[in-house]
């Protein structure tokens, strides 16, 4: 069966390669972008098989507004997918204040406002998939110099979760999408580095050279998209999915090193209970 998507963030890198792959897979599109105009291209080769809609993720109206758009286009919506974000590079210590909170208001409340305004399509049509591009850096964490967007895509996985739980009686399903380094432009032109004060240059300013070598995108973006339209098809889905050989390596040394610790400190943390014996021996 056919498909409809909404994704946002269309205008290049993940979204736009998506989009391609579930137009080749002969599904239609409602492809949003802030700057719609850019994908007038798709919608001169795919006729009336994309809708193209303006769509600022942080203007919760206007997140109401598109998805209306695309069910009155389309009739109804199978995926959604949370795509749009971008990340600037700063340390903590020095960095915006007000660009933390622009990087957050796209990252994570994109996300959520795009999430509240599908949810009743979704569940009056008895089901769908909303799909959430996280990264990485959302399970793994700790890359030095982009911490507003890595706390954004750690709080996507918070907010999914609890959507999975209260949506899944409606049929919705959550797809948590990880992505390590890929080919797009997401460390090229969309990204802004502030000045990087010479203590972290061993920390910040490393990671950042490392992010705009071609060590960290090895990811191929249209392999990625053709996977996720191939995975919209089935009813058995993971939860999290990471994407990319660093993703999934990283992400598994990630849940070891966890449970690890987890086993080594569990004597002290059920302790705290009370009918729990206390005092415990912390580990030596």
């Amino acid at each position: 069966m056919s498909k409809v998507w909404f994704i946002t963030g269309s205008s290049r890198g993940f979204g736009r390669e998506l989009v391609r792959a579930a137009l080749a897979a002969g599904d239609r599109v409602a492809a949003t972008a802030r700057r719609h105009e850019q994908l007038d291209d798709l919608v001169s080769g795919y006729g009336d098989r994309i809708a193209a809609l303006p769509l600022d993720v942080t203007d919760p109206d206007a997140a109401r507004a598109a998805i209306a758009s695309a069910r009155e286009r389309f009739g109804r919506l199978d995926v959604v997918v949370n795509n749009a974000g971008y990340a600037n590079v700063a340390p903590i210590e020095t960095g915006a204040d007000a660009d933390f909170r622009a990087q957050f208001e796209t990252n994570f409340w994109g996300v959520v406002h795009v999430s509240k305004a599908a949810i009743p399509v979704l569940r009056a049509q008895g089901g769908g998939l909303i799909i959430q591009f996280s990264s990485m850096g959302g399970r793994v964490g700790g890359s030095a110099g982009i911490a507003s967007y890595q706390a954004a895509k750690f709080a996507i996985d918070g907010f999914s979760r609890v959507l999975q739980t209260e949506t899944a009686p409606f049929g919705i399903k959550l797809l948590v999408v990880e992505p390590s380094g890929f080919a797009t432009d997401w460390a090229g032109a969309s990204m802004e580095v502030a000045d990087i004060p010479e203590r972290y240059a061993s920390t910040v300013g490393a990671m950042n050279t490392v992010r705009r070598t071609a060590a960290v995108t090895a990811g191929d973006p249209v392999r990625a998209a053709e996977i996720l339209v191939r995975l919209s098809r089935r009813d058995d889905l993971p939860y999290h999915l990471p994407l990319g050989v660093n993703a999934v390596e990283g992400s598994i040394r990630q849940d070891e090193l966890l449970l690890a610790e987890d086993r080594k400190w569990a004597a002290v943390g059920r302790s705290a209970d009370f009918a729990e014996p206390y005092p415990v021996e912390f580990p030596a």
